[in-house]
């Protein structure tokens, strides 16, 4: 499945994606200037707060925005990935500085989430994913801890299998963090709930070995 990548201005903590054919590369406003100038740049989102001057890249499409909107740069980026087909997301530079902006990125793992796709915000040494009723699971590669988080007031229907904590059809909210510091211990697991948007935090060597 073709990726669509956002590159955010947050803190830069390593760009190790290669670009294939039918990928799309996003750079929202100050994310441009994480991207070398010789990159083809699909298209650039920004209210031009925090950007070099943009005929400096290779832009083949801008969209200039209003400082003062409802909607973060990233979610409207995010929303243009999905407008041209894309249903996969790995989003860069989007945590590391300001917190709420963090947050802000967070929720649109959730978003995503809903709508039957995937998200994938990349901090220094962890990625965050959200699952809706459905699942994810990592083979047996993976190491250190993954921690699992109620996002939605409540979650139901909740399987961890294949980690040092297991549960079956348990039940957590957003009010008490139980699921902290699981760890994987060398074989394949699965994580799935039924009812409920579940965050999950999880090492950044394991990005390339999940499935869903």
């Amino acid at each position: 499945m073709s990726i669509c990548y956002i590159i955010g201005a947050g803190k830069n903590f390593g760009l190790d994606f290669n670009l294939k054919k039918d990928d799309f590369l996003i750079a929202v406003d100050g994310g441009l200037n994480y991207l070398d100038k010789n990159i083809k740049i699909n298209l650039f989102v920004g209210d031009l707060d925090s950007c070099e001057n943009l005929d400096n890249f290779l832009i083949q499409e801008k969209k200039i925005l209003k400082c003062e909107k409802d909607e973060t740069d990233t979610f409207v980026a995010i929303n243009e990935g999905i407008n041209r087909g894309y249903k996969e997301f790995y989003i860069y530079c989007c945590t590391g500085l300001r917190i709420d902006h963090t947050f802000a990125n967070i929720q649109i793992l959730s978003y995503l989430a809903k709508k039957k796709m995937k998200g994938f915000l990349i901090d220094k040494d962890f990625v965050i994913t959200a699952i809706n009723n459905s699942s994810i699971s990592f083979n047996e590669r993976c190491k250190r801890y993954i921690s699992i988080f109620s996002y939605s007031n409540k979650s139901t229907g909740v399987f961890i299998k294949g980690l040092k904590y297991e549960v079956q059809n348990f039940k957590i909210d957003n009010f008490f963090p139980i699921g902290i510091s699981n760890e994987f211990i060398g074989i394949k697991s699965k994580i799935s709930v039924k009812n409920g948007i579940l965050l999950i935090f999880f090492p950044r060597e394991c990005l390339t070995d999940i499935m869903f």
